[in-house]
């Protein structure tokens, strides 16, 4: 991790920060980047350092740099101010607002805005690269079978289930659209008339209902909170959008709970990884196991 002077003379070698005096804070939440924000006459900036295994996770930093650009012109997303792939570091504005908990979607008003901030993300200009999860989620379990890492006792049990599930999506799958495919509460940043998305790490086109269950899973949404955003975002909970949703809400768990026995076995961060990772893992666990599972596929698979 940067601190101190070694900060100080990477910001020097930005061209938009040069000369200019400056104060710098830490932003919390990074794992994959150390996010600096940093303050000068007139402008704010995120100075986004990059860091981990990125080959390992998937991570493709052109990419992550093209799609922010697109979500930037999309109008949901921080401009960017510079890429420097030399230095290992991205630039961005700013935004002013309040940064989402899970708390925040009690609020009808924040789950209206989060829709309409994935509507607006989803509708702007495509994205470099797709994003599947059952193809990640494949690549993701050879590397913690390859390298020895230690995965939660049961993991492959449901590998016949997500099987099932993939078969029940692609029945009515429609486009993909740009997705950041990361929605974690921490993602989003409301400012009270409109809400934006920031971290486009794991963006691709997708799938728009894997934008919203993995959004369902991350940000802890009741029942009630799910239907109002499957409501706000399609004008209606219908049966077979609300199946597709939670199924990809699945998919999202088991996926990336891999992230987290990887992000174990690699990182040296000091954070409990596996503890992340098998608290998705328990939720798509529980969904393959209930007696609602059949049902979900059912109502993927039966109605378009």
């Amino acid at each position: 991790m940067l601190a101190g002077p070694d900060v100080e003379a990477l910001l020097d070698r930005i061209p938009v920060l040069q000369g200019l005096p400056r104060t710098v804070r830490e932003l919390s939440g990074g794992l994959t980047n150390q996010n600096l924000h940093v303050t000068t006459p007139g402008h704010d900036y995120v100075v986004r350092v990059f860091r981990g295994d990125t080959a390992l996770l998937g991570i493709d930093r052109d990419a992550e740099h093209d799609n922010t650009r697109a979500a930037s012109a999309a109008g949901v997303g921080p401009g960017v101010v510079d890429y420097r792939p030399d230095l290992g570091l991205l630039v961005i504005d700013h935004l002013a607002g309040t940064t989402l908990g899970n708390a925040s979607f009690a609020d009808p008003g924040v789950l209206d805005r989060v829709a309409t901030a994935c509507r607006r993300l989803h509708a702007g200009p495509r994205f470099t690269g797709d994003f599947d999860m059952f193809r990640r989620q494949a690549t993701y379990l050879s590397i913690v079978r390859e390298r020895g890492f230690r995965l939660f006792e049961g993991y492959t049990d449901f590998l016949d289930d997500l099987e099932a599930v993939r078969r029940a999506l692609a029945v009515h799958a429609g486009p993909t659209v740009p997705c950041n495919n990361d929605l974690l509460a921490g993602n989003f940043i409301d400012d009270g008339a409109r809400v934006w998305i920031i971290d486009y790490e794991y963006s691709g086109n997708n799938d728009a209902c894997f934008e919203l269950g993995n959004t369902v899973t991350e940000c802890d949404l009741d029942d009630d909170q799910v239907a109002a955003l499957v409501t706000s975002y399609f004008g209606a909970p219908e049966r077979h959008l609300m199946a597709r949703v939670r199924l990809q809400s699945v998919v999202s768990e088991y996926g990336w709970s891999l992230w987290g026995v990887i992000q174990d076995g690699v990182s040296p961060i000091e954070a409990d990884f596996l503890a992340w990772g098998r608290e998705r893992f328990e939720k798509a666990a529980a969904t393959f196991r209930s007696p609602g599972f059949g049902r979900l596929l059912e109502g993927a698979a039966g109605a378009g």
